[in-house]
């Protein structure tokens, strides 16, 4: 089955734009139904690498076609773990996802492929693959705060990305008392907006208003950035 190939625009906020595009937001688009009474939730991934880094660099390069693996869980519980790759062709992006057992997740953060190869799933079988030629492991713990707004036309998500904490060199991602550093200087905000096809006028001239004194829009990486301790060449 094809995978949906959709839009990502990133930008960095100042923390008065989020307050009036977060108000903005609440009036206008749909709650995220995971969010608490504040519309947020916690988000800690744990990605994996190559033995050569192969997700890092290439985005530092640019490579137009890329993967990253991750396993996901929310709120630092275990009661829903998502193995995910997600996959950047040019100027778009897509994500596979499926939803592990935590044994299953405790086998892939230790690297072990052992019994993978006869799973029924294309993304572990993929990530099997990965493992055996190119030593894929776990690397590091990226944890940060959500808040996201959602529309049914061209399925628009609009996320509020705060408080980003990198787990250095801990791979313990089920540890919810697991120390982490703030990888930027300030406490940075970053605006992440998502649609499949054409971005709604509407929503679109909301943002433009909303960042009218000017937003800083990157290709952001919070797993660059939460590599950014290892005093690597980048």
């Amino acid at each position: 089955m094809a995978v949906p190939l959709r839009h990502e625009l990133k930008f960095f906020i100042s923390p008065l734009q989020y307050q009036v595009l977060s108000r903005t937001l609440k009036a206008t688009l749909n709650p995220d139904p995971n969010g608490d009474e504040n519309n947020q939730y916690h988000i800690r991934s744990l990605y994996f690498d190559t033995a050569y880094d192969s997700a890092l660099y290439d985005k530092i390069n640019g490579t137009a076609n890329r993967d990253k693996y991750r396993i996901r869980i929310y709120n630092f519980s275990d009661q829903m773990i998502r193995l995910e790759c997600k996959s950047k062709f040019r100027d778009l992006i897509s994500k596979r996802s499926v939803r592990i057992t935590r044994d299953l997740a405790e086998q892939l953060i230790s690297a072990d492929p052992t019994g993978l190869e006869s799973t029924a799933s294309g993304l572990v079988s993929d990530t099997f693959r990965e493992m055996r030629t190119n030593l894929l492991h776990p690397v590091v713990i990226v944890d940060y705060l959500r808040e996201a707004y959602l529309h049914p036309a061209e399925e628009v998500r609009i996320t509020f990305d705060m408080q980003l904490r990198s787990g250095l060199n801990s791979v313990d991602m089920f540890n919810p008392y697991l120390p982490t550093v703030p990888p930027f200087d300030h406490d940075e905000i970053i605006l992440e907006v998502k649609y499949n096809q054409v971005l709604p006028p509407y929503i679109a001239s909301l943002l433009t208003y909303a960042l009218r004194d000017g937003a800083c829009r990157s290709a952001i990486s919070k797993y660059v950035y939460c590599r950014r301790f290892e005093f690597k060449d980048f």
